[in-house]
């Protein structure tokens, strides 16, 4: 059976199999599904342990999409607080993905009892909107003065694989970043380990005794005062690309952290320009781009008058 042959009906996936030569107990349909590793064996066993496996009509369907109760669900008892003001753009949504494009300034998760305004929030929102409460979570996160795509499951076997994909980092993220100075080279990698600052605990620096950290970048437009790139990273390090770009001298526009001037731009000028993730059904290439941001623009074209 090829997993694009699943569909959604209600609550349940729902396998449309040409053939099935197992019994119709719960158990003997797990072990069929485990045999042929469909899906992540800790989601099976998983299902089967709350009744989530069972035969219908001659198909086997799985409790995929469970509906969250949200006057019982924390995030979704915010959620119903929150007015349009907090709305933010959808990029791209199915039943098991969904990608939000965050504005600089907004946090993704709350990092505080009772805090309101986060982008989890939102997307619980916006899944009450749609009328299709599920338990959503994000899969990766940002800064919460960058913008950019943020990518959230919508279920725990999209949750299972896109966890697995970071893990494994097959989930790519590019970003655009203004930096101060001219930076002279066209392109260029920075290989350097990133560690914890301990005289800042906000902060983090280059450090000999730090996690491995790769960040390439790409020269698109420069002046005498800014630098506009674009950057890839091979590792997923906490403020890398703050990090890095500040290591070599042209820290981001707007980052006091390390070292950046805010006299044009009251936040880090960093945006995730595009997302890319496989699929965690069918496996096909998902490419969602996210608009630039105005602040950018205006950078842009400061950038090109000069």
């Amino acid at each position: 059976m090829r997993e694009r042959q699943a569909s959604r009906r209600g609550e349940w996936l729902e396998l449309e199999l040409e053939q099935f030569g197992a019994g119709s107990h719960p158990h003997q349909l797990r072990q069929w599904l485990l045999a042929r590793s469909m899906f992540p064996a800790k989601w099976i066993n998983r299902l089967f342990s709350i009744g989530g496996i069972r035969l219908r009509e001659g198909r086997i369907q799985l409790l995929a999409f469970p509906a969250v109760k949200p006057a019982e669900d924390e995030l979704y008892r915010a959620a119903m607080r929150m007015e349009l003001e907090h709305a933010v753009p959808v990029l791209y949504e199915d039943d098991y993905c969904l990608v939000l494009h965050k504005p600089a300034g907004m946090p993704v998760h709350s990092s505080y009892a009772g805090q309101f305004g986060t982008l989890d929030q939102a997307a619980a929102r916006h899944l009450l909107n749609v009328g299709d409460p599920l338990a959503v979570k994000h899969i990766h996160r940002l800064d919460d003065d960058t913008s950019g795509p943020v990518l959230y499951a919508k279920n725990d076997l999209a949750q299972f694989r896109l966890d697995e994909a970071m893990r494994e980092k097959r989930i790519e993220r590019i970003y655009l970043a203004v930096v101060e100075g001219y930076v002279s080279k066209k392109a260029g990698v920075v290989d350097q380990p990133i560690g914890k600052d301990r005289h800042h605990a906000k902060r983090r620096r280059v450090s000999p005794n730090g996690e491995k950290a790769l960040t390439r970048f790409e020269k698109l437009a420069a002046n005498d005062q800014w630098s506009l790139l674009r950057l890839r990273l091979e590792t997923g390090r906490t403020h890398q690309i703050r990090v890095h770009m500040s290591y070599i001298g042209h820290p981001l526009a707007g980052d006091v952290l390390y070292g950046g001037a805010d006299r044009a731009l009251q936040h880090q000028a960093l945006h995730g320009e595009t997302l890319l993730f496989s699929h965690p059904l069918h496996g096909d290439k998902i490419v969602v781009e996210a608009p630039r941001p105005s602040w950018l623009h205006a950078f842009a074209k400061r950038i090109e008058e000069r």
